[in-house]
């Protein structure tokens, strides 16, 4: 019996483990990068709470983040300079990896869905 509870507690532990590596929580604050491509300029990301900060070209933004849940967040362009601006941006993390995660974004309600990769620096 006690061989027997010492190996659960051990698979306990392990699936403990891996779940930790898929929890996407890590990657609600702290700093990211967008690479350059398909699409995408170089964009630095610096997370704090409900405030994203993105800095790419010449030009820094001020976002507000929302979770929805540990898959979905929206953005909000805190000034915008435009009509496109002021639509929220709708994030859907579609797959988790180590230090990165890829997801599908859309402005406003609009049927055009961009694609991409973040990955946690």
């Amino acid at each position: 019996m006690k061989k027997f509870i010492l190996i659960f507690a051990i698979l306990i532990s392990i699936i403990s483990c891996k779940n930790d590596e898929l929890n996407p929580d890590r990657f609600k604050t702290g700093t990211f990068e967008i690479p350059e491509g398909k699409g995408y300029k170089k964009t630095i990301i610096i997370r704090q709470d409900s405030l994203q900060i993105e800095k790419y070209e010449d030009r820094i933004d001020s976002l507000s983040i929302v979770w929805k849940n540990n898959f979905n967040y929206t953005l909000q362009i805190l000034h915008p300079k435009n009509a496109i601006d002021e639509e929220p941006i709708h994030v859907k993390i579609t797959s988790l990896k180590n230090n990165s995660y890829e997801f599908e974004a859309v402005i406003g309600h609009s049927n055009f869905i961009q694609k991409g990769t973040i990955f946690k620096k």
